[in-house]
């Protein structure tokens, strides 16, 4: 949320594909299309409570950019939700999508909300309503949204029901692919929950090759155990990895030799947060981001490492499982201090790759294996770090900025080739 004296989030989301436009002399008509949304949508829409009163809730969709495919990108549910972090995070899913080369634009949307104040009824129909406010502005050739923070495969479900039962009766069972993340059972895709996490842990491997380390010597604290953090957290831990500290809205806690994450979740789920966590101790908030590890990994939301918070960290990487969690401010800091940045559009794009296979399927009626998944998966998020590091070397620049250049690369070269109409 950006308040009197905050810096707007999307002002930082341009500022960051600018800067990498300079290092590739980009088109000054390219760079002034990327810089704001095609399309913002407001809809302010009552839903009945329990209790028979009628709330007007406020919700968002925008579409930042559709060069390359239909607009793609989650619903957000969170208190914080305004338009500005909203055009800052469906233009960054822009720039993933073109990163890792999948047939997608970027979008973004959310509710101005606190679901943890309602009900699941009342949540149904907040999300049954919000579905039918944004009418033919989604769609599984348009606009196609997906979990975010606050949402879940659930919602997903209730989105596509709700898009189904609004449309046409002839297209009804072939509009599936309206949102991805949904249930299984519903038409989900295998391994989508966990993507974006497991996506995290490729990256992880990746920076390990580069640098010739192994996962098993690396220590790892986590901000935020949702669904992106809890689920790399286990993922790294299989692999090996030693988590020493995690966070999330209930408190933070640390054991050096290792926190049991199984055990971890399982007391989260039953509790409603980490705190209290018999096998591990409380710490401060700050503490989490002065501990001595090999890993930081930031997995909550935006805006998390000031320039205060970089200055205190004692890692060698920052792998952004969230999106947006460094400031500009802390780029600086950590930059200067040597300490390596692994982007959110390259750390945590698994998420958006397994919603391109959950889509397929869709489209093809069909249904994959895990394996094919995963590898499919694997092989994409590889490609693009592989993509980033050779743009690195060649420009001389930082990870992010490769990261953006491949992505600008890709989106320039298709412009060049479209045109802009008329």
């Amino acid at each position: 949320m950006t308040g009197a004296g905050q810096r707007s989030l999307h002002q930082s989301a341009v500022d960051q594909f600018q800067r990498a436009a300079d290092l590739i002399d980009l088109n000054d008509s390219y760079r002034e299309i990327l810089s704001h949304p095609k399309n913002e949508i407001i809809v302010n829409f009552p839903v009945s409570l329990d209790d028979g009163s009628k709330k007007v809730f406020t919700g968002y969709r925008i579409q930042h950019n559709n060069l390359l495919g239909p607009y793609k990108g989650g619903l957000r549910f969170h208190p914080d939700v305004d338009l500005d972090e909203v055009k800052a995070l469906a233009a960054w899913m822009t720039f993933k999508t073109a990163l890792v080369g999948v047939p997608f634009g970027g979008a973004k949307g959310g509710v101005t909300i606190d679901p943890s104040q309602y009900s699941e009824d009342e949540m149904r129909r907040v999300v049954r309503r919000f579905t039918h406010a944004l009418g033919s502005n989604i769609g599984p050739d348009h606009d196609i949204p997906a979990p975010d923070v606050g949402t879940s495969s659930k919602t997903m479900d209730w989105v596509m029901d709700t898009y189904a039962n609004i449309s046409p009766p002839g297209f009804r069972q072939s509009v599936k692919g309206v949102v991805t993340g949904k249930s299984i059972e519903v038409g989900g895709s295998v391994g989508r929950e966990e993507a974006t996490g497991r996506g995290v842990l490729y990256s992880l491997r990746h920076w390990c090759g580069e640098k010739g380390r192994r996962l098993d010597d690396l220590t790892v604290s986590v901000q935020g155990f949702g669904n992106v953090g809890s689920f790399f957290a286990e993922l790294a831990a299989e692999a090996g990895c030693t988590i020493v500290a995690v966070a999330d809205h209930t408190g933070t806690i640390a054991n050096p030799d290792g926190i049991a994450i199984p055990k971890l979740r399982l007391w989260a789920d039953q509790n409603g947060g980490i705190d209290g966590y018999p096998g591990a101790d409380a710490i401060g908030t700050e503490e989490l981001f002065s501990l001595p590890v090999d890993v930081m990994v930031p997995a909550a939301l935006q805006n998390q490492i000031s320039a205060a918070r970089a200055r205190a960290l004692e890692c060698k990487i920052v792998l952004e499982a969230a999106n947006g969690p460094t400031t500009p401010e802390g780029e600086v800091v950590l930059a200067a201090r040597g300490i390596e940045v692994v982007p959110d559009i390259l750390a945590n794009a698994g998420g958006v790759i397994v919603s391109y296979f959950e889509w397929l399927q869709n489209k093809s009626a069909r249904a994959w294996s895990f394996a094919d998944v995963d590898d499919r998966m694997r092989e994409l998020v590889w490609q693009a770090h592989d993509r980033v590091v050779e743009r690195r070397i060649g420009l001389g620049c930082s990870r992010r900025e490769a990261a953006y250049v491949v992505a600008l690369d890709r989106i320039a070269d298709v412009y060049d080739r479209r045109g802009i109409f008329p």
